[in-house]
């Protein structure tokens, strides 16, 4: 990234009254311009507590649009309009309505990984970070229909045994994540530990030392008395872990955990994004305020 590029956003930045909120799996360029990088509820919430006007989301749309919700007086621009999340695009609210019609006792559970339209019509929102705490909080004597992430519900049910109904969405970066390539890379890097994330298969799961969010392995790497970890998530986590544990290896567990969509956005995309404030995320009304009482029901289940 050029000099001239990084100045002209600081520029624009202050005055815009912006705030740049970059994903784990952002490029290492965009995560290190970015005010606050992290996972996507964690942001938007950041954002919400600002004074800022902007919010320029370098992520993905339903992220965008999760900020707009918790923020709706604050302008929500998306450098790249077209990066989008293939596995948020695996239910739309017409199916879940369906399912809802057949599954009417169900307490419908969605991740966060999920469009707006999907939160309005959903009872709970959670992140892979909280969705385990999330559903142990809830009832025992309802049914939980969880959607779109087959793989984080499976993991939820081994955990919990609460046999919830599971929409056969995937993240379709994590499923790249093959058993043979965890197998392959503790031979090469036997005494490493291996932290998968809970949206990878079942194969990987039953492999990995530790089932993580990537909140969760940010926090349990820099504990960890461990000096090298196989890392089995999106890739770009790689260069927040490395930054912030200098002293200790990191190694992905295929280079094919790449999210397209992730990988969109470009310093100067978000340099043109503070120029022409494009391009804005919007929710519209009753989509936004059913929405936030998905997330809000969430936020009031769980322990402070």
């Amino acid at each position: 990234m050029s000099v001239d590029i990084l100045e002209k956003i600081q520029t624009l930045r202050k005055q815009r009254n912006a705030v740049i909120l970059a994903h784990n799996y952002q490029p290492g360029p965009i995560q290190d311009l970015a005010d606050y990088a992290g996972d996507s509820l964690g942001l938007s919430v950041q954002a919400a507590e600002t004074d800022a006007d902007v919010i320029v989301f370098c992520g993905v749309r339903f992220m965008a649009e999760t900020a707009a919700i918790l923020s709706p007086n604050k302008t929500v621009l998306l450098p790249e309009e077209n990066a989008g999340c293939p596995m948020a695009d695996m239910i739309d609210a017409p199916q879940l309505e369906e399912m809802k019609n057949k599954y009417p006792d169900a307490l419908v559970v969605c991740y966060v990984n999920s469009t707006a339209e999907v939160k309005a019509l959903s009872d709970y929102c959670c992140t892979s970070g909280n969705a385990l705490e999330l559903v142990e909080s809830l009832p025992k004597n309802r049914r939980i229909l969880f959607v779109p992430d087959k793989n984080l519900g499976g993991f939820i049910n081994e955990r919990t045994g609460r046999g919830m109904i599971l929409w056969p969405g995937y993240c379709s970066t994590h499923v790249l994540i093959r058993p043979e390539d965890v197998q392959r890379a503790r031979q090469t890097h036997p005494d490493a530990s291996v932290l998968a994330h809970p949206e990878c298969n079942p194969e990987v799961r039953s492999l990995a030392d530790e089932l993580l969010s990537t909140g969760q392995m940010l926090k349990f790497v820099k504990k960890s008395d461990t000096t090298e970890f196989l890392i089995a998530t999106e890739n770009g986590i790689l260069h927040t872990l490395r930054k912030q544990n200098p002293d200790k290896k990191f190694y992905p567990i295929t280079e094919k955990a790449i999210c397209p969509n992730m990988k969109k956005i470009t310093p100067e995309k978000v340099l043109w994004a503070l120029q022409d404030m494009q391009y804005r995320v919007t929710v519209p009304e009753p989509v936004s305020s059913k929405a936030r009482k998905s997330l809000d029901r969430m936020i009031e289940v769980l322990p402070k």
